[in-house]
C-alpha cells in the first residue's frame, strides 16, 4: 500500500471543511473508506466548477448587454445635449424674439443642463428595481423639450401683453419641473439611505449565523445602521414639516425602515442578553435566606456590574449604548408619526437596556417566591433587597450612558426600580390574588368562612409598607414625588395591580369595609363610649366639642382607611375606594346617631334629663365629625381628588349642553354631601331640644300668664310674681344639663333660639292679650322681666338684645300718657324717634290702649 499523504494542519481548514471530516471520518473503519470518500468529493469539485464557469459565462454575456443599453442610453443623451445646444443658439441669434422669451428659453435649458450631469448618475442607480427613478427623468426631459418648442413656435407672435399673460404660467410650470427634480434627489437620498441600512441589517444576519464571525465586527456594523437609520429619521423628519403632500414617499420608506428594525432590535437585544450572561448575571440568590433579606448588601455576592472590567465592559458600554440609541430613534419616529395626536401615551416606554436586566432577576426570583405563598412578608423582602442593592449601579454606572445617548426624561434609579416593582405586580396578579379571589368566590357559594379575607388585608398592609419604602429610595435620589404625578407612582406601586383590575378593588373595599363595620359596631353598642367624654379632642379652631369616645375611634377607623387609600397610585382608584369603603362608614356613624336620638325621643319625648344628655352626646358627635370631615376636604390629598370628580363632571356637562360649568358649583369637598348630613342632623335636633324646654317652659308659667289681675294690683313687697319662679327655676335647671354636656357653639344656638321663643311667649301672652297694666303692674312686668333676663346674662353680657318685642312693650307701658298718645299719631316715625324698632304700629297701638294712667 502506498504511504498515506498526511492531512494539512487542523488550524488551515475552515470550520465546513473541519466539520465534513469530523462527520465522515469518526472511526477507523472509515480510513479504510478514504479512497472513495476522495473520489466522491472530486465529483463534486468536478461539478462545481462547471456551474461556476456556466455562471461566470452568463455574467460575462449580461455585463456586455448592460454595457451596449448604457452606451445606447448614453449617445441618447449626448444627441439630446447637443440639439438643446444647437436649439439654444438658434434661439439666441434670432432677432425678433423678445427678452422674456429668452429669459424663459434659456432657464429651461439651463434646467435641462442641469439635469443632464446626472443623467448616468441616475441611469446607475435606477436600473433593475429602481426603474421608476429614470422614467421619471425621461418624463422631466420630455416635459421640458414641449415647453421649449412650444416657446419657439410662438415666440414671433407674442407681443407686449401676450408676454404677461404667460409669464404666471411659464413660473408655475418651472416651480412644477423644480419641485419634481426635488423629489427625484430625495427619493434617490433615501433609497441610498434604506439600501444602506437593509446592506448593514442584512451583513449582521449574515455574521450572526456564522460561528467564526467576529462579535466586535458585528456591533459595529449595527452602530453604522443605527446611524445611517439617525440620518433617515432626520431627513424623514424634514421632509414631514417642509414637503407634507409627500406622504406616500414617506410612508414607503417607513416600510422598509420598520422591517429593517424588526430585525436589528431582536438582534441587539440578543446581543445584550448574550453580553449579560458572559457577566454572570444575574447574580446568585441560592444564598439568600429568609434571616439574609433584611440584611444590608451581602458581601458574599459582588455586583457584576461593578467588577466588570477592560474589552468586556468596553462591549457591555456599547451594547448598551446601541439599545439607547435604538430606543431613542424609536421614539423619535412615534413621535413623528403621531403628530397632532396624544403622543405622551405611546412615547414613554419603560428603558429597553433596563428590562433586560431586571428579566433575568425576575425569572430568578420567582424560584424563591413559589416557595413564599403562605409567607409574603418574605416575597416583598426579597424583591426590596434586591431592588435596593443594585440601584446604586444604576446611578454611578448606567446613567451617564443614558445621557449620553440623549434619552430626556429617563432616570435609570426610577426605571430599575419600576421594572421590580413590575414584575412583582405582575407575580401578585397572577399567584397570589388570583388564589384569595378563588376562596372567595368558593366562600360565597359554600357559606363556610375561609382565611381569604384576613390574608387578603395582610397582604394589602404588606404592599402599602413596601410602597413606602420604595418611594422612599425613589427620593433618596432627590427626585420628591407629587400626588398630581399618577404615572410616576403607578410605575412605583404595588398597588397597581388594582389599575388593571377595577373588580379586585371594588373587592377589597367590600372586605374593608365589612372589616371595619365588625370592629365598630361593639364599640357603637356599649353606652360607656357615648358618656365618656375624649379629653384633649380640640380641633384647629380651638373649640371643645366635649365628643364621645365612640368619634374618636369611628375616625380612627377612618384614618386608617384614607391611609390605605392614599397608597394607591392613582386618583380615580381613590376616589373610588374613598366611596366604596370610607363613605358607608361615615353613613353608618350617622345612621347610629339618628337612631339613638330617635329612641331618646320615643321614650320620654326628651322631657327627662337622661334623654336630654343621649341626644346631647348625638349632637356632639355629629358636630365633631363635621368638623375633622371639613379639615379633611382642605387637605390636599382630598382638594386634588375633588379638582379631578369637577373635570370629569364639566366634561360629561359641556358635551350635553355644550357650555363648561364652574368647577366651584360641583360642591366644598369631597365630603360635601356627608357634611350637609351633619349639618342637617345638628340642626333639626338642636331645635327639638329647644322647642322641648320651651314648651316645658309655657307649661310652668301658664298660670303666670293667665293671671290677668296680677298687673292691675298693688305689689305686698314681693318684687318677682311667685307664679313665674317655678318656670324661672325649670328653665335654668333644664339650660344647666345642657350647657354641662352640649358642645359650646350648639349651646349658644339652643339659648339664643330659647331667647326667641320666650319672647314671643310673654309678648303675645301678656302684652298682646288685651291685659290693663296698672302703674304697679307695669313695675311688676319689669321687675320679671329683669329676673328672666338675668337667667340668660349667665351667656351673655346684655341679654335684653334678645328679648327685642318685651323689651319695647316695656318701653311703651312705661311712657307718659301724653307722650304714648302722640305715639298713636306720630305712626313709624314717632317709633323710630322714641327707639320702638321691633314693633308695628298696629301692635304699638293695641300696647298704648292697655295701659291704664291713675294720675
Amino acid at each position: 500500500m502506498d504511504s498515506l499523504q498526511s492531512l494539512p494542519p487542523l488550524s488551515t481548514l475552515s470550520a465546513s471543511a473541519y466539520s465534513i471530516l469530523n462527520a465522515k471520518l469518526g472511526t477507523d473503519h472509515d480510513l479504510t473508506q478514504a479512497p472513495s470518500l476522495v473520489s466522491e468529493f472530486l465529483s463534486q469539485c468536478d461539478d462545481l466548477d462547471r456551474s461556476i464557469f456556466h455562471l461566470n459565462r452568463t455574467l460575462e454575456s449580461n455585463l456586455a448587454s448592460y454595457a451596449s443599453f448604457s452606451n445606447r442610453i448614453g449617445n441618447l443623451f449626448g444627441d439630446v445635449n447637443s440639439k438643446l445646444t444647437d436649439l439654444g443658439s438658434s434661439v439666441c441669434s434670432r432677432s425678433s424674439l423678445s427678452g422674456s422669451n429668452q429669459c424663459r428659453i434659456l432657464t429651461l435649458l439651463l434646467i435641462l443642463s442641469n439635469f443632464d450631469g446626472k443623467f448616468r448618475h441616475f441611469w446607475n442607480l435606477c436600473h433593475g428595481e429602481h426603474w421608476f427613478y429614470f422614467f421619471i427623468i425621461i418624463i422631466i426631459i420630455i416635459i421640458i423639450i414641449i415647453i421649449i418648442i412650444i416657446l419657439c413656435g410662438n415666440c414671433c407672435v407674442i407681443d407686449g401683453e401676450g408676454l404677461g399673460e404667460e409669464l404666471p404660467a411659464l413660473a408655475k410650470e418651472v416651480a412644477r419641473v423644480e419641485t419634481v427634480r426635488a423629489y427625484a434627489e430625495i427619493a434617490s437620498k433615501l433609497d441610498n439611505l434604506v439600501g444602506d441600512i437593509e446592506d448593514a441589517v442584512s451583513s449582521t444576519m449574515n455574521k450572526s449565523l456564522r460561528k467564526d464571525s467576529s462579535t466586535r465586527n458585528s456591533e459595529e456594523t449595527r452602530l453604522v445602521a443605527i446611524k445611517t437609520l439617525k440620518l433617515t429619521e432626520d431627513l424623514l423628519t424634514s421632509v414631514t414639516k417642509t414637503r407634507p403632500q409627500w406622504a406616500c414617499i414617506v410612508s414607503a420608506v417607513d416600510h422598509r425602515v420598520d422591517r429593517a428594525l424588526a430585525i436589528l432590535r431582536p438582534q441587539a437585544i440578543a446581543a445584550h442578553r448574550a453580553l449579560l450572561t458572559s457577566l454572570r448575571w444575574p447574580p446568585p440568590l441560592s444564598n439568600l435566606t429568609s434571616s439574609s433579606l433584611d440584611t444590608r448588601k451581602s458581601s458574599e455576592v459582588p455586583n457584576p456590574l461593578f467588577t466588570m472590567q477592560g474589552d468586556l465592559k468596553h462591549q457591555y458600554c456599547e451594547n448598551f449604548l446601541a439599545l439607547c440609541w435604538l430606543q431613542e430613534l424609536q421614539r423619535q419616529r412615534k413621535s413623528r408619526q403621531l403628530e397632532g395626536h396624544n403622543r405622551e401615551v405611546a412615547l414613554h416606554q419603560p428603558l429597553w437596556a433596563i428590562e433586560e436586566l431586571v428579566n433575568p432577576v425576575s425569572v430568578a426570583s420567582q424560584r424563591h417566591f413559589s416557595k413564599w405563598i403562605d409567607k409574603p412578608e418574605f416575597i416583598f423582602a426579597l424583591v426590596y433587597k434586591l431592588t435596593r442593592d443594585y440601584v446604586d449601579s444604576m446611578d454611578e454606572l448606567l446613567q451617564p450612558l443614558v445621557d449620553e445617548a440623549m434619552l430626556t426624561g429617563y432616570s435609570c434609579r426610577e426605571e430599575w426600580i419600576s421594572a421590580m416593582v413590575a414584575s412583582l405586580s405582575t407575580y401578585l396578579a397572577k399567584e397570589i390574588f388570583s388564589i384569595y379571589v378563588g376562596q372567595l368566590e368558593e366562600e360565597s357559594v359554600t357559606g363556610i368562612k375561609s382565611q381569604a379575607r384576613t390574608s387578603w388585608l395582610h397582604l394589602v398592609d404588606l404592599m402599602v409598607s413596601f410602597d413606602k419604602r420604595i418611594k422612599s429610595l425613589v427620593e433618596q435620589s432627590g427626585i420628591l414625588l407629587s400626588l398630581q404625578e399618577d404615572g410616576t407612582l403607578r410605575k412605583i406601586s404595588s398597588l397597581s395591580v388594582f389599575c388593571d383590575r377595577p373588580d379586585w378593588l371594588d373587592l377589597w373595599a367590600e372586605i374593608e369595609l365589612a372589616d371595619t363595620l365588625e370592629k365598630l359596631k361593639p364599640e357603637m353598642y356599649e353606652e360607656k363610649n357615648w358618656t365618656k367624654k375624649v379629653q384633649g379632642e380640640v380641633l384647629s379652631n380651638s373649640d371643645d366639642y366635649k365628643c364621645p369616645a365612640v368619634s374618636s375611634s369611628i375616625f380612627r377607623c377612618l384614618s386608617s382607611l384614607i391611609d390605605r387609600c392614599q397608597s394607591l397610585p392613582t386618583v380615580l382608584l381613590r376616589s373610588s375606594f374613598l366611596r366604596l369603603a370610607v363613605t358607608p362608614v361615615i353613613k353608618f356613624f350617622l345612621d347610629c346617631l339618628l337612631l339613638r336620638c330617635q329612641e331618646a325621643e320615643g321614650l320620654t319625648a326628651l322631657t327627662d334629663d337622661h334623654a336630654l344628655i343621649k341626644v346631647a352626646n348625638s349632637i356632639n358627635a355629629a358636630h365633631y365629625a363635621e368638623s375633622i370631615l371639613k379639615e379633611w376636604c382642605e387637605d390636599v390629598f382630598f382638594l386634588e381628588m375633588e379638582l379631578d370628580q369637577g373635570d370629569e363632571l364639566g366634561e360629561s356637562i359641556a358635551e350635553y349642553s355644550g357650555s363648561k360649568v364652574p368647577i366651584e358649583e360641583y360642591g366644598n369637598g369631597i365630603f360635601h354631601e356627608e357634611i350637609v348630613k351633619f349639618e342637617d342632623f345638628r340642626t333639626q335636633w338642636v331645635e327639638k331640644i329647644s322647642m322641648v324646654v320651651l314648651r316645658g317652659f309655657d307649661a310652668q308659667c301658664r298660670d303666670y300668664m293667665k293671671n290677668r289681675r296680677q298687673w292691675q294690683e298693688k305689689s305686698e313687697g314681693w318684687t318677682v310674681s311667685k307664679t313665674l319662679v317655678g318656670a324661672l327655676d325649670y328653665l335654668q335647671g333644664k339650660m344647666s344639663v345642657i350647657e354641662e354636656n352640649l358642645n359650646r357653639l350648639d349651646f349658644v344656638g339652643i339659648w339664643r333660639s330659647l331667647a326667641a321663643g320666650v319672647d314671643r311667649l310673654i309678648f303675645n301672652g301678656i302684652l298682646m292679650s288685651n291685659v290693663k297694666f296698672y302703674d304697679d303692674g307695669v313695675e311688676r312686668f319689669g321687675y320679671d322681666l329683669e329676673v328672666l333676663f338675668g337667667v340668660f346674662r349667665a351667656w351673655c353680657l346684655r341679654p335684653e338684645g334678645f328679648f327685642p318685642k318685651a323689651c319695647d312693650g316695656l318701653k311703651l307701658l312705661k311712657m307718659e300718657k301724653k307722650q304714648l298718645q302722640g305715639g298713636l299719631t306720630g305712626g313709624e316715625k314717632w317709633m323710630k324717634e322714641n327707639g320702638i324698632r321691633h314693633l308695628s304700629v298696629t301692635e304699638v297701638e293695641k300696647i298704648g290702649k292697655n295701659g291704664v294712667f291713675t294720675k
